[in-house]
């Protein structure tokens, strides 16, 4: 479901007399139906980049990039959102969203948007806010003024609301106390049973071993290290 072959990304640093920044070289990995992964390596290696590439925001520069059959390294746009609305799920750390618009619409949006019922997409959001422990008096109110906890969970209860076949994950239990961070390992296992493809970065350890399947060491991907081989 995840094909990465052989992708390499610099950046042009336009304010710094175009200065030249190689991060990833020869970057390789394969992530299936119903299997977990975990980028790992230290601070710099390229984890939130190469899920940056997959997800679109960032250009792949070398190599091939396929996410459910769809080649992203030199993609047109529309392909890039149309993968997005209907078969790549993300998990962010950060929520953002329109202010103003209640955190009940804000979960039960992905749901509308593939023309789901928005009765039913919204009694499915409140199945999730319910299950992640958001009080129902906040469902009404924009999230953008809970606290940094209560945040992440509208944004992992948006993010698993729809069974994408693919989805990343960002740190998913950054913020969670232990109660809800074992609501969020339960949500990655059932999408794990339903099929779903999940690529994700890991800085708890204890999360990392309880859900992944196998790790990906992105140190190996580094200029440096292509350099020693």
């Amino acid at each position: 479901m995840i094909e990465i072959a052989d992708v390499g990304k610099r950046f042009v640093l336009h304010n710094q007399g175009g200065a030249i920044l190689d991060v990833m070289h020869a970057a390789c990995l394969n992530v299936r139906a119903g299997e977990c992964v975990a980028l790992v390596g230290a601070s710099g290696a390229g984890k939130s980049t190469l899920m940056r590439m997959i997800w679109g925001n960032y250009r792949c520069d070398q190599g091939s990039i396929r996410v459910a059959g769809v080649e992203l390294c030199g993609a047109q746009a529309r392909d890039v959102l149309a993968l997005r609305r209907s078969r790549l799920g993300y998990v962010s750390q950060f929520l953002r969203v329109i202010p103003r618009v209640p955190a009940l619409n804000v979960v039960a949006e992905p749901l509308v948007v593939q023309g789901v019922d928005e009765d039913h997409a919204r009694a499915q959001a409140a199945a999730l806010l319910t299950r992640l422990n958001i009080p129902q008096r906040l469902w009404a109110l924009s999230p953008t003024t809970f606290s940094g906890g209560e945040q992440q969970r509208v944004n992992i209860a948006r993010g698993f609301i729809h069974p994408w076949p693919v989805m990343l994950l960002d740190e998913p239990t950054a913020s969670l106390d232990a109660v809800n961070r074992a609501v969020v390992l339960d949500l990655i296992r059932e999408a794990k049973t339903h099929g779903a493809a999940i690529l994700g970065i890991f800085h708890d350890a204890a999360a990392r071993d309880a859900v992944c399947d196998r790790e990906v060491d992105m140190a190996q991907f580094t200029p440096a290290a292509a350099g020693a081989a």
